[in-house]
């Protein structure tokens, strides 16, 4: 489910759930925050993230996101990857969808291959996504471009990506492993304070009375329950926004 391994300081991360296109559920979210914490113990200088097979993440693996232990430990799992000392690259294979995205969001930098697209297709599940979320895309990549992605549920191709300021670079995990070696020569102290202040970009605020209570209105909508229903029975979904 999960694969680790070194070279030198840096430290690779691999979703190896491909039957489930690398979906995220509790135990994997899990097991990828103890990895992340355990290169961080083990003095890694650089940690890649990527994964196996066709895509990078599929996002939340629908058979167990609306349980609220999942909610939690994914978040947890995305703040630990956000906190941790040494910068983290997303090296972006195929696709990243939904919390593939978040995953990517919490990462310092990202790299994406040519024919690879990210989409958070909340609104076509008829849930929504947290205010950390949408405050982190919309630091990276501007109000505009962010609500297409959210509001539009549009999906974004590697090159929009990379000009949006999304992605760092353009490339494959040979590409992304390649420059983790070359930050890991750098300074570890300046690269954590530099990290710190970068992060500092005000998605840690807590959202409003008004705020949560939408987001929880959408997960436990009737809405998000015809959304499920229609992705498994793979027909458009119809929305009565209730």
């Amino acid at each position: 489910m999960l694969g680790v391994s070194r070279d030198g300081d840096v430290v690779t991360i691999e979703l190896q759930r491909e039957e489930r296109r690398n979906a995220l559920n509790l135990e994997l979210v899990t097991l990828l925050r103890e990895a992340v914490l355990a290169a961080v113990a083990d003095d890694a200088r650089v940690i890649v993230l990527t994964g196996r097979g066709p895509i990078f993440s599929a996002g939340a693996d629908l058979s167990g996101v609306y349980s609220e232990e999942f909610l939690a430990g994914l978040m947890e799992m995305l703040h630990t990857i956000e906190s941790s000392p040494v910068p983290v690259i997303s090296a972006i294979n195929g696709g990243a969808i939904g919390a593939g995205v978040q995953l990517a969001l919490a990462s310092d930098l990202r790299v994406i291959s040519p024919d690879a697209y990210i989409a958070i297709p909340a609104a076509k599940l008829g849930i929504s996504v947290d205010r950390w979320t949408m405050r982190r895309l919309v630091s990276l990549i501007g109000g505009g471009p962010a609500r297409s992605i959210l509001l539009g549920a549009e999906s974004i191709t590697a090159p929009d990506a990379y000009n949006f300021g999304f992605a760092n670079r353009l490339g494959s995990l040979a590409d992304a492993q390649s420059w983790a070696k070359q930050i890991a020569e750098l300074a570890p102290l300046s690269l954590r304070h530099m990290k710190l202040v970068l992060n500092d970009d005000g998605t840690r605020e807590p959202e409003t009375a008004q705020q949560r209570a939408a987001l929880e209105a959408a997960w436990t909508s009737a809405d998000a329950q015809e959304g499920r229903l229609a992705r498994q029975e793979k027909r458009p979904a119809k929305f009565l926004g209730r």
